[in-house]
């Protein structure tokens, strides 16, 4: 079964930084070694409030989770990419935990590490975690540049979301990686791939590959944050007079626009959440129909007589 991340500290999708946190150190203040004296299940339980506050209270890490789920992030992210920059050693000592940096901590994780890279810069519940404790920090290796890679979207699958095959090259080598582009992937937004951008030189972990969104105007849509303008050409009688015009929306679905008589060139029509969701939550963008009431450039005979008795109206 995947954990649910959220779940697991029993707070909302919604938290802030400080809900998450305080929820950590309520469970942090039961579960921990020194009050749990030696029960697994208990044990068990504090290293997975421990994993969920190392993704939850890191932004970065907390997006990605919240772009691919749950399933699909512990599928992408090793143990050494979740328990990266945290040292829970300090963060136990904030909440009251004296002594070796962690309390007890150290006895109930055990000597040798089972679960990720060495020290603090990987997991935490690994190997340094003998004798002193989080105390023997590793000397990081460096790591290999990061790779960006901006791929080209429809506004149907900037919409929908798609799948991609992308060749990278990595150590010299062409290699070929499916992407999953999840649905509101627009401009400005990206997505990590961890351990897909180059190689390190000196045998550290491989930097990471960024995914940007190009879209593609397509079918007169054009794109502006998570709302989409559409441009309508109408008549001039219509503008005037006022009529029923069809629209289709970027995802396809026919809607009838009613037009008030007397409308202006360029006025934009808001059709509500029917433009682009949003890439977290449920939150989607408008569609805009830009109205371009189009003029003649001849008229017939019989038009400019017609128009002429307009004008001696008034009109």
């Amino acid at each position: 079964m995947v954990d649910d991340y959220y779940k697991i500290l029993g707070v909302d999708k919604k938290a802030d930084a400080s809900q998450i946190k305080k929820a950590y150190r309520k469970l942090a203040l039961k579960y921990h070694p020194d009050k749990t004296k030696g029960d697994k299940a208990l044990e068990e339980n504090f290293k997975k409030i421990s994993e969920a506050y190392a993704v939850l209270s890191d932004s970065e890490k907390r997006n990605q989770y919240d772009t691919y789920g749950s399933a699909d992030f512990q599928q992408r992210f090793s143990q050494e990419d979740i328990f990266r920059n945290f040292d829970l050693g300090d963060i136990l000592k904030d909440f009251g935990f004296g002594g070796s940096r962690g309390g007890g901590f150290s006895s109930a994780f055990g000597r040798g590490g089972q679960r990720g890279g060495p020290g603090m810069g990987g997991n935490p519940f690994s190997q340094n975690m003998g004798g002193g404790g989080f105390g023997q920090q590793q000397q990081p290796q460096m790591k290999g540049k990061d790779i960006e890679y901006e791929i080209p979207l429809t506004i149907h699958e900037i919409i929908k979301g798609t799948k991609k095959t992308i060749t990278i090259n990595q150590g010299g080598t062409a290699k070929a990686i499916e992407v999953k582009i999840p649905k509101g992937l627009t401009r400005g937004k990206k997505i990590r791939l961890a351990g897909k951008g180059e190689m390190s030189p000196h045998g550290g972990p491989a930097g990471n590959l960024y995914i940007k969104s190009n879209p593609i105007p397509s079918n007169g849509y054009t794109i502006e944050g998570n709302d989409v303008l559409l441009s309508k050409k109408v008549t001039l009688t219509q503008a005037l007079l006022g009529d029923t015009i069809e629209v289709v929306t970027p995802d396809g679905t026919a809607i009838n626009l009613r037009l008030p008589a007397g409308i202006n060139h360029k006025a934009k029509m808001r059709i509500p959440k029917h433009g682009i969701p949003q890439m977290k939550g449920n939150g989607c963008g408008d569609l805009f129909v830009v109205i371009n009431i189009t003029m003649p450039k001849k008229l017939t005979a019989e038009q400019k007589e017609l128009i002429q008795q307009l004008e001696k109206t008034g009109l």
